[in-house]
């Protein structure tokens, strides 16, 4: 018999090669090639250049400004801190793919979007390829959906999937997971770089044609990066992370591509015996209870979305010998560094021989700049051994020069803090509210707010509390 040819693919772009090499040719990543086998052409004709059944026809050219456009029409999931994420439901033929660690609530989440979908009188099919029917059953009924009428189907051909699609046309199905699917017209086995490619590609084809929302449940790898190759992402409409540590009874859903919506928008939920419960003031989570003021906390009003969260900053400085450590949890470590270093060129106060601790309360991940000032002054507050004031909070950017730059929706922050009872803030001068703004005064009063434009001018407010 002949030996069946073998080709190297790239697990992030999907390229081939004939040998392996380190690095893939095709985009440069290290170790990213895996053996495959090659497969043997059928026919001279593309498999995806038929016409799919209810696929419009290529269209004419046309100018934009003569194209006939509306507005996607969206439809609520049940679950509001989904709706968030999602930019207010799912829509028409839209194609969502989301990834998390195993255990963390994916298909429990999905099961429950589906039952209240199902409740509201839409269509729904649930494809389980990792689980029997009988278990989805199982868990429907430990999560208290009873009744519940949603369609399961246990398979992983994408044949009969497709032709399942075809024949209900649900509203909205579910697919999980796409690394369990596999087509006949490709010999290599589930989960491969060329099966969840051509999969993925079939169904996002099939929800265009028929305006099916699809769900796609991604695998993850140790990086916590989607497993597949990279184009998988592209060829979705949108990309939701499913964020949080199994021991915690926390979830966080994150956007992180949205053709309907704003990126970088969180979902909070609780996980509770009852599935997933969405929570509606998350910034009670990432807030600490003290009963008395600490040293080394700051509370920062961060921005994820459109929506602003209160978070507790903590550090905790201690004498570090010759080789001092710089840890940080939830915020970049470079930028710690570079904190430090402003800290202490700027405003004198040295911490090159101590240890540095940074975390951000609650598992939250903060990646915007405006942190930088809360880190700041709740490492200055460790390192003194002085509390911050009850109800204290700042933001703002700090700048290699030692100056404190403005935060995006500087105003949207301060109503959320003085929502929930702060009383004293520290802001960068340009996101001071302005006087003319009756509105906003009336949202403000009480709170004291100190304008500043160096880090040297907000240590000199902090000292003077």
């Amino acid at each position: 018999m002949a030996k069946d040819k073998t080709l190297y693919a790239c697990n992030e772009c999907g390229g081939t090669s004939t040998r392996w090499l380190g690095k893939c040719p095709s985009c440069n990543a290290w170790n990213s090639l895996v053996e495959t086998v090659a497969e043997a052409p059928t026919s001279s004709k593309n498999r995806l250049s038929a016409t799919p059944k209810g696929l419009a026809p290529a269209s004419e050219l046309a100018t934009l400004s003569e194209i006939e456009a509306s507005d996607f029409e969206r439809t609520p999931t049940g679950l509001g801190e989904l709706d968030r994420v999602l930019g207010g439901g799912i829509v028409e033929g839209g194609v969502v793919l989301i990834g998390g660690d195993p255990g963390i609530g994916k298909s429990t989440l999905l099961l429950q979007a589906l039952d209240a979908l199902q409740r509201a009188n839409l269509s729904t099919l649930y494809v389980t390829g990792e689980e029997s029917g009988a278990q989805v059953a199982l868990r429907s009924r430990r999560l208290g959906l009873d009744n519940s009428q949603v369609k399961v189907l246990a398979e992983i051909q994408l044949e009969k999937i497709l032709a399942t699609l075809d024949a209900k046309r649900p509203a909205i199905a579910v697919i999980d997971s796409i690394q369990t699917v596999y087509s006949d017209q490709l010999s290599s086995a589930p989960g491969s770089v060329a099966q969840v490619r051509e999969c993925a590609a079939h169904l996002t084809r099939a929800a265009k044609a028929s305006g099916v929302a699809i769900v796609l449940v991604g695998h993850v790898t140790k990086e916590g990066a989607l497993a597949g190759p990279r184009v998988l992402e592209h060829m979705v409409d949108t990309v939701l992370y499913f964020e949080g540590d199994t021991h915690s009874s926390y979830r966080l859903i994150r956007a992180i591509k949205n053709r309907f919506g704003a990126v970088n928008e969180i979902g909070v939920f609780a996980m509770t015996e009852k599935g997933l419960k969405g929570v509606s003031n998350p910034s009670a989570i990432f807030l600490s209870q003290h009963s008395q003021p600490v040293p080394g906390s700051c509370v920062l009003v961060t921005l994820e979305g459109t929506r602003p969260l209160l978070v507790e900053i903590q550090a905790l400085v201690d004498s570090g010998g010759p080789s001092p450590r710089r840890l940080s949890v939830g915020l970049d470590r470079d930028r710690l560094a570079m904190l430090l270093a402003v800290l202490h060129r700027h405003a004198g106060v040295s911490c090159a021989d101590q240890d540095v601790f940074v975390n951000a309360v609650g598992g939250v991940r903060i990646g915007e700049p405006a942190a930088d000032l809360a880190v700041l002054l709740a490492i200055t507050s460790s390192l003194r051994g002085k509390a911050l004031p009850q109800g204290f909070l700042a933001f703002g950017e700090v700048g290699l020069a030692g100056e404190v730059r403005p935060a995006p929706r500087g105003q949207e922050r301060l109503k959320e803090a003085a929502k929930l009872g702060f009383k004293i803030a520290i802001v960068p001068k340009a996101n001071l509210p302005k006087k003319s703004d009756s509105s906003l005064a009336k949202a403000l009063e009480g709170m004291t707010i100190y304008p500043v434009e160096r880090i040297e001018e907000a240590l000199e407010v902090v000292r003077g509390f």
